[in-house]
């Protein structure tokens, strides 16, 4: 698990400028289901990357504090958010003060943790009816297109098709929402956010360059325009502590 999760390291420009933001309607869901606005609101962002979420609490007006244990991810995230602190660390070993937060965040992040570890440091680290929110961001299965490469990734990997089981926290009590989103991307930007997932990170160049190359034949044939409109659909978690 740790080689996968530190893969992006060497990879954190292309992740950064290939993987999708988060809708506006998830951070109202955040809100909303932890019972915290997140203007003002001291928040955690943990395995922050190269701080997609983080930018955006931030920018609904939320004092951030990123924590993120690689180094190649922390170089592209003080590269990209200057203005936002970011420590090093991870959700196993929070750096944080106790009681400090009144949220804290794992986006695409928590299956990288040990849950045994992870919520107790989530519970040490939040204030007394502070929140945790957890959120996957995954394509939606459901459209056709998107099912059928799915397969054929799976088919590459030997592994299910479609978003995985994600191990969520136990002994809290889970609030679960999906947010249903899309965006219009050209196809090589589609591309390069598939070459930034671990798996093709740890797959290498050559593998890569031969599965891609066959999409874009595949996908230039179904999106002759060149644009691509992928549908997504964000399962957010939220458990008040």
């Amino acid at each position: 698990m740790t080689t996968r999760a530190r893969s992006f390291d060497a990879a954190a420009a292309l992740y950064h400028a290939s993987r999708p933001g988060y809708p506006e309607a998830l951070f109202d869901a955040v809100e909303e289901l932890a019972g915290i606005p997140l203007r003002g609101a001291r928040v955690a962002d943990a395995g922050a990357g190269t701080g997609i979420a983080s930018a955006l609490l931030h920018a609904r007006g939320a004092r951030v504090l990123a924590v993120e244990p690689g180094d190649g991810m922390a170089a592209e995230f003080r590269r990209a958010h200057p203005a936002i602190p970011i420590v090093r660390g991870d959700g196993d070993r929070l750096p944080l003060a106790t009681g400090a937060f009144d949220l804290l965040t794992y986006a695409q992040a928590w299956h990288w943790t040990d849950p045994a570890r992870s919520v107790p440091e989530a519970r040490r680290v939040l204030r007394p009816g502070g929140a945790l929110a957890l959120w996957w961001n995954d394509l939606d299965p459901t459209v056709p297109w998107i099912a059928e490469q799915d397969e054929r990734i799976a088919e590459l990997f030997g592994a299910p098709a479609g978003p995985q089981p994600r191990r969520t926290p136990d002994g809290l009590d889970l609030t679960t929402r999906e947010v249903r989103w899309s965006r219009r991307i050209p196809l090589d930007a589609h591309l390069s956010n598939l070459a930034s997932h671990s798996a093709f990170l740890l797959l290498g160049e050559p593998g890569t360059r031969e599965f891609v190359d066959a999409e874009r034949a595949r996908l230039r044939a179904r999106f002759p325009g060149g644009t691509v409109e992928e549908s997504y659909v964000v399962t957010l978690c939220v458990a008040v502590v």
